[in-house]
């Protein structure tokens, strides 16, 4: 029998928020008895739970679960949504933190919590919302991290430069050399601690740096260029393939 949701006010509770943080914002330490969904409205939110850095741009969420601790900031202005479920409520979703892919129809459901103010539920109507996101929450794809971080000695370095730079466009074989490695090592090591090659990791980041230059209003062509990209449809064609859809319809999106 599927169990029902009740409000804070039945001493389960569900809660829907919304926060606004301001460039390198941080948000306090937090531990809590329930389980956490946070979601970027704008820009890249940062999580970090158990020494790792979960870190989602608008198309992902990030799962925190009942008594974890966690640290949120942002390196940009962001906004970001945030759903609380009773302990109790969370026997469906992970056990461990992760990133979720977010579907249509659970962007829909925020959508429409944010647009009608609705942080607990008043009536069995929006009760079913909660529902269908849990629902929907508990069946999403979930990842380690959008973009994992190494505590490798080396790559870790590799790692931070490009996040301090990420339009630098030496090769992996040109990074091996500054660290001392080899090509075959760091890509052994790129699999072993970011379960992806190099290069998607790469373009993952130039993605995200992307987002917050887009959203801080600076035009495609731009954007591409400081990201080290020869063209602004090289840039498009790796921000579709990434995020589903081109800069533009990103920003239009966005907008509503």
């Amino acid at each position: 029998m599927k169990r029902q949701l009740k409000s804070a006010a039945d001493g389960q509770p569900v809660l829907f928020k919304v926060v606004h943080l301001a460039p390198g914002g941080t948000a306090p330490r937090d531990s809590h008895e329930e389980g956490q969904f946070v979601h970027a409205i704008s820009g890249v939110i940062e999580v970090g739970m158990s020494g790792r850095v979960f870190l989602a741009p608008p198309q992902y969420g990030v799962w925190i679960p009942p008594r974890v601790e966690h640290l949120s900031s942002n390196r940009h202005a962001a906004s970001y949504a945030t759903v609380y479920l009773a302990e109790a409520l969370c026997d469906v979703l992970p056990k461990r933190a992760c990133t979720m892919v977010i579907s249509p129809l659970t962007q829909a459901v925020l959508d429409s919590l944010r647009s009608r103010s609705i942080e607990v539920p008043r009536n069995p109507a929006e009760q079913r919302l909660f529902e269908v996101l849990r629902d929907e929450l508990a069946i999403a794809s979930g990842h380690d991290s959008y973009l994992p971080m190494s505590d490798d000695p080396q790559l870790g370095r590799v790692l931070e430069a490009l996040h301090a730079k990420p339009w630098d466009g030496r090769s992996l074989a040109e990074w091996a050399a500054t660290v001392h490695s080899t090509e075959r090592t760091l890509a052994r090591r790129c699999e072993r601690d970011l379960q992806m090659p190099f290069s998607e990791w790469r373009q993952r980041l130039k993605v995200i740096r992307g987002i917050a230059l887009l959203e801080a209003g600076r035009a495609v062509k731009d954007v591409a260029i400081e990201l080290g990209y020869g063209s602004p449809s090289a840039f498009i064609a790796m921000f579709c393939k990434q995020i589903g859809m081109t800069p533009q319809a990103y920003i239009r999106q966005k907008g509503r």
